[in-house]
């Protein structure tokens, strides 16, 4: 899949490894958190020309690539994952169905790379593009890196139970295309 705007050149593709270039590298690693916890390998390029535009269209991308992936099957769509890191504990609930995002973080140290505001809109943008509400919710924590960190341990680990194959009836839970 690949979005191009004027603003950024992203792609992602599933492969046997799972690599993450996207020439910020507090993202990359984030990015492969996610993926990691998701327990899928994928490829991912960009290039951009603000970080804020990368990280936003990143989730739009992402959110489109995995709605792809689930449009017409019958998945379990829920999932909650509870993570701690150290200070932070992470809580993240998915309901594969339509946009809503719940952001309940609090950052008061300024880690650079870490921005809350950069987070806020990759989420937003994957919530609107998987059509998926998405709450994540900081119990403790101070360090804005675990924190962060945490929250896509947890939402790749949520995503993973709720984009997985069901055995249900297909009425119940199928994606349907739009």
């Amino acid at each position: 899949m690949r979005r191009k705007t004027n603003e950024t050149d992203i792609e992602i593709n599933y492969s046997t490894e799972l690599f993450v270039d996207t020439g910020d590298l507090v993202l990359n690693h984030l990015l492969k958190t996610l993926f990691y916890y998701m327990e899928k390998n994928v490829i991912i390029k960009a290039k951009f020309d603000l970080s804020h535009h990368l990280w936003e269209d990143m989730g739009i991308t992402i959110g489109q690539f995995l709605r792809n992936e689930v449009e017409g099957k019958n998945i379990k769509r829920f999932g909650t994952a509870i993570l701690p890191m150290d200070d932070a504990l992470i809580v993240v609930s998915v309901d594969i169905s339509r946009s809503y995002a719940n952001i309940d973080i609090n950052i008061k140290d300024t880690e650079k790379g870490f921005e809350l505001g950069n987070f806020k809109e990759l989420v937003l943008g994957l919530s609107r593009y998987l059509q998926s509400t998405i709450h994540i919710k900081q119990i403790n924590g101070e360090n804005a890196h675990h924190i962060i960190e945490a929250s896509f341990k947890a939402l790749g680990s949520a995503l993973k139970t709720a984009l997985e194959v069901s055995d249900k009836h297909e009425s119940t839970n199928k994606v349907y295309k739009l």
